[in-house]
């Protein structure tokens, strides 16, 4: 929607790179007294930011974008993205830079937007390339339009080798693969290289660039990030490459993006160059002269997506973003991040049900364009977005503070690689993003600089390690030139050996390359360039392989990695739920992103399939015809693998009626008085994997020690979390972790035992639960049976109350011998007197009367018989 209609004057500036373009709409801004622009980037809206403020003062200047808010008490001038725009703010004059960006597939919309309904109250200037003048003239008619001239002149220098460029140049290449590639070549050739990915954090990259001002290093080697607004001493641009993956295919650049970034060579008045590196060759003479000239082929359409939204219902508010765009010269931009994450929200029952209304809609609307910085739309943003939405739309309205407080703190950690810390420098941006909602969070300042205090530490062990492995490291990975011109041959071994031109220089594992490990120095270099070079066929075969290969090709070890082939290929790593965790393919130089996310697109597939065959027992019982009791009885058993202490779903069991327990035995459930378990995932395989799942989901390094390894039962570790145990099937009584199924079968035979009269803690009861017969007085009071120790003999009866308690309940200490009561009664009897010892006493026990006979368990199963009625 429009910030407001206005009859001032509409200007629109444009040309090619190194014109002023931004320089004088921002004199133009500060002419008037109110004012604000937008930039297609954070960074260039904060560089801009900090110049306003040195002219006119941080109490007169605001900053906004989707992560960062500076907002003074009454600011004249706005600075911000163009996404962030605040248009309902009425200014005197307004700006929007790289108009051109319109066109784009991803963020064209917002452009279009704003090209098309903001403006400011007496001037309204928009700035781009000249290929958008024919659309700008067509949609917004009223526009003058004024060209300007580059201030330097461009020239082509043809392709040089790598190894040869000038100084103060930029090596442009289009996945961060070839980025490292490149730049570990310059710092063994020229003893370094500054890198610029779109995926750093604005503070990494502001300080690999200043790192480059600076002359701390001569080359930068940069994505296509450098092709707007970072403004270098750049005298000569070299193209490693003419193609890049854009998300949707591979394809090659067309002139006009190929001039955008060429033209960051040069500075104000000084001549720059441009070129390509040998590997790729010569450009056509015609693509020449299009960038030396900056003549380009016009834009032909511009994304559009309905602003004017419907928030009547959920179908209605989806129907909107679907509206067909009113011109010719717009096409309907169909998936946008936030449409997509609504469309992914709106098939979860549980988000529809809330989105019944209007301000409910308008709720989740704002939910759905929270951010995935990763740029992959994974099912755990999307999680994220429906439990930021359930909170949300709770009554409080407001986000959870030991909610938030645990998302973050997961974040903050500095160690890991340098893909480790770009993904979670990606996490961060989005609850920085977060934090900037100030409906959504109690003290939303605190968080605001919590978030941005994570980014800043990430930011900086970041820039650290990319300087470490790309200026200052030791041990370069390469360091001795290589023919360009020369085809290596290389080929691997059944065993992994790997052979280059007919010599052996290491083994690849899985996708890993391991240099021979007796080669040293200069042969070292040289042997992992060649081996590099030579593989790539191989990985590409391998991945081709891997993605045909059927389920029972992969394994899962004990500690999370998974592998293929008999190689570690990826690991498992915190997801939604124990049973939804993600794969994170194995770091390796020789995968560049798009064939990492081949190899994880296969693997997720697998360990889901893995995942629903190793717990099918309790992913059935969803699908049985419960009530609500038994579907919250099978939901909360899917959340712990299957097995947990009865009084934790005490109200669910009786709720079942006859129907539901018999459909629930049916499918193998156990209703004990302890416990409700699946005996099926009691067996080691299951357990096992119960325990790595649970490892995995609380982001354990090393899962803990598996509570019993071919026993019934361990020492209760107090160290470890009360899910663990459950998780794992075991219930925690008298200081023990005790299988469930061995706690229920304790609790019988001491019933049992207990309906005769005391009784002693035999070694053959002991042995139920694979304890010492010492350490079973403990467990059975913690079952609800009293100890009594007379002339040195501990005996058990039945304590005075006959339902079931919380004993259960993993605690920090032991229960105390006498705990409350675990049993559902029992009969006393005579029995003979045992020694702690377990010996047998001579003496013989006297008569005692038998007691009168207790009331029934209403949850036992044989009280549901009672109540049946069996024909002939």
């Amino acid at each position: 929607m429009a910030a407001f209609d206005s009859g001032g004057r509409v200007v629109a500036v444009l040309g090619p790179t190194n014109t002023g373009k931004t320089h004088l709409a921002v004199e133009r801004m500060l002419g008037h007294a109110t004012g604000m622009i937008g930039f297609p980037l954070r960074l260039l809206a904060r560089e801009n930011y900090d110049r306003v403020v040195r002219l006119k003062g941080r109490s007169q200047v605001a900053l906004i974008t989707g992560e960062e808010r500076i907002l003074p008490a009454r600011p004249r001038w706005y600075v911000c993205t163009v996404e962030s725009m605040p248009m309902d703010r009425e200014v005197d004059f307004l700006a929007v830079d790289e108009v051109q960006m319109a066109a784009d597939a991803d963020r064209g919309h917002v452009f279009t937007d704003r090209l098309l309904h903001a403006r400011g109250r007496e001037e309204t200037m928009f700035l781009g390339a000249e290929t958008v003048r024919g659309l700008l003239r067509r949609l917004v008619p009223e526009a003058v339009v004024e060209s300007r001239p580059r201030f330097s002149k461009l020239t082509y220098a043809g392709p040089r080798k790598l190894t040869r460029l000038p100084r103060r140049s930029a090596v442009v290449a289009f996945s961060a693969a070839e980025v490292y590639e490149i730049a570990e070549l310059m710092r063994r050739q020229r003893g370094g290289a500054a890198v610029v990915l779109g995926a750093l954090s604005p503070r990494a990259r502001n300080a690999q660039v200043g790192m480059y001002q600076a002359g701390e290093v001569d080359h930068l080697v940069a994505t296509d990030a450098i092709g707007m607004g970072l403004n270098m001493d750049i005298h000569h641009v070299a193209f490693a490459r003419l193609n890049k993956f854009d998300g949707r295919v591979m394809r090659r650049l067309t002139a006009g993006e190929l001039g955008q970034i060429a033209g960051r060579a040069g500075r104000y008045m000084r001549d720059g160059t441009f070129g390509t590196t040998e590997s790729v060759g010569a450009l056509d003479p015609e693509l020449v002269e299009a960038i030396e000239n900056h003549r380009f082929e016009p834009l032909r359409r511009l994304a559009w997506r309905n602003a004017d939204l419907n928030f009547a219902s959920l179908q209605a508010l989806l129907a909107s973003l679907e509206e067909a765009p009113p011109d010719p010269a717009l096409w309907r931009k169909a998936d946008a991040e936030d449409h997509l994450s609504l469309i992914a929200l709106a098939r979860r029952g549980e988000v529809a049900e809330r989105a019944r209304h209007p301000a409910a809609l308008r709720l989740l609307w704002d939910v759905a364009q929270v951010p995935d910085f990763r740029k992959i739309l994974s099912d755990t943003h999307i999680g994220l977005l429906a439990r930021l939405y359930g909170h949300l739309s709770a009554p409080a309205g407001r986000l959870p503070v030991d909610w938030v407080a645990e998302q973050v703190a997961r974040i903050d950690r500095v160690d890991g690689d340098i893909d480790t810390l770009t993904g979670r420098i990606a996490h961060i941006r989005s609850w920085t993003y977060i934090s900037h909602r100030a409906d959504w969070l109690d003290d939303a300042a605190h968080w605001q600089e919590r978030a941005l205090a994570i980014e800043d530490r990430l930011s900086d062990a970041l820039h650290e390690r990319l300087t470490q492995r790309f200026v200052d490291r030791r041990t370069a990975i390469l360091v001795r030139r290589m023919d360009d011109d020369e085809k290596l041959v290389g080929a691997v071994r059944q065993n992994g050996e790997v052979l280059v031109e007919g010599e052996h220089v290491g083994r690849l594992d899985g996708f890993r390359f391991l240099p021979d490990a007796s080669a040293e120095g200069e042969d070292a270099r040289a042997i992992l360039t060649a081996a590099r070079r030579s593989l790539r066929d191989e990985i590409m075969r391998r991945v081709v392989a891997l993605e045909a290969a059927p389920d029972r090709a992969f394994g899962l070890r004990g500690d999370g990695r998974v592998t293929w082939q008999g190689a570690t290929i990826a690991r498992l790593t915190a997801g939604e739920g124990l049973l939804s965790p993600l794969i994170a393919p194995r770091a390796s130089e020789l995968l560049d992103p798009d064939l990492r996310d081949r190899v994880r697109i296969r693997l997720a597939r697998w360990i889901e399939a893995h995942l629903a065959r190793a717990f099918h027992p309790v992913l059935r019982l969803g699908a049985l015809a419960l009530g609500g009791g038994g579907r919250g009885l099978a939901y909360q058993l899917k959340e712990t693998l299957g097995s947990l202490p009865r009084f934790r779903v005490a109200d669910q069991v009786r709720a079942l009626g006859p129907a539901e327990r018999s459909a629930l035995a049916g499918a193998g459930l156990r209703i004990g008085l302890h416990a409700v378990y699946l005996p099926a995932l009691l067996k080691p395989e299951a357990l096992r994997l119960r325990r790595l799942l649970w490892s995995v989901h609380h982001d354990f390094d090393d899962p803990p020690p598996a509570p019993f390894d071919g026993v019934a039962s361990a020492p209760l570790d107090t160290a470890l979390p009360e899910s663990f145990f459950a998780t794992v099937g075991c219930v925690a009584l008298g200081g023990r972790a005790i299988r469930v199924d061995r706690a229920e079968k304790l609790a019988e035979e001491a019933r049992r035992l207990a309906g005769q009269g005391p009784f002693v803690a035999t070694p053959l009861l002991a042995a139920t639960v694979d304890c010492e017969t010492e350490a079973l007085g403990p467990v059975l009071c913690a079952l609800g049976f009293r100890g009594r120790t007379e002339q040195d003999i501990e005996t058990f009866s039945p304590s005075r109350s006959n339902r079931p308690s919380r004993s259960a309940r993993p605690a920090k200490q032991d229960a105390g011998r006498n705990g409350p009561a675990m049993v559902e009664g029992g009969r006393a009897g005579s029995g003979p007197a045992v020694p702690k010892n377990g010996a047998t006493a001579g003496a013989k026990a006297k008569h005692r009367p038998r007691p009168s006979r207790p009331a029934a368990d209403p949850d036992s199963p044989f009280a549901v018989l009672r109540g049946m009625k069996f024909g002939r």
